[in-house]
């Protein structure tokens, strides 16, 4: 005969690891819903379900734009985006935001996302999606360093690498690369500074 307590374990756990791999359904802007409002042109949009129920998450950016100012000079700016909405009593609600942005450059601007870094998972497979962007942000006359970020979200807290990209140029001995984590992901899981770690490495340098 089965034991019961068995039988409840199996069905647990099965519960349970059904969320250990985030399965997201990419969003074309015609299926977000219009209740849902962002700024400037999608660069990934996903649904899905975790332990809080049906989500969505946008990253979108404006581009660089030129402003003509008062005093004469042209300015570049450029400015980025990550939402995340929850379906609530059937209504899509913010549940945080990101917004940086570079302004007031008169020289070479970056505003982008990393291109294959947006991701959504569930490392410490607790049923709750962690979404991670990483992107260059930085108004530079020459070729130094980026600013680079890794921001991650998990049931509404934040944790962040913050530094700058590796140049490697023929004939240089490479320099930059250095960054820190924010104390958040210090004290965070080893699976999600394992994970910072090696999304670091692989995009640290990055094409001008």
């Amino acid at each position: 005969m089965i034991n019961i307590k068995h039988i409840l374990f199996i069905i647990l756990l099965s519960s349970f690891s059904c969320f250990a791999q985030i399965k997201t359904t990419p969003l074309d802007k015609a299926s977000i819903p219009k209740s849902i409002t962002y700024t400037g042109t999608i660069v990934n949009a996903v649904k899905y379900t975790d332990s809080f129920g049906e989500t969505i998450v946008i990253t979108s950016q404006t581009g660089i734009k030129t402003i003509n100012a008062a005093d004469g000079n042209s300015y570049k700016e450029g400015e980025l985006f990550v939402y995340q909405y929850v379906l609530k009593d059937k209504v899509w609600k913010i549940q945080w935001k990101i917004h940086d942005f570079e302004k007031e450059c008169m020289y070479d601007i970056y505003v982008d996302f990393i291109e294959n870094t947006f991701a959504v998972t569930d490392l410490d497979k607790n049923g709750k999606a962690e979404i991670w962007v990483m992107y260059k942000l930085t108004c530079t006359s020459d070729v130094s360093p980026l600013t680079l970020k890794i921001i991650m979200y998990e049931n509404g807290k934040k944790y962040a690498v913050r530094g700058e990209s590796k140049i490697v140029l023929p004939n240089i001995k490479p320099y930059g690369g250095s960054y820190t984590f924010d104390e958040a992901l210090k004290n965070a899981p080893k699976v999600f500074k394992d994970y910072a770690t090696k999304l670091w490495n692989k995009n640290i340098v990055v094409k001008y």
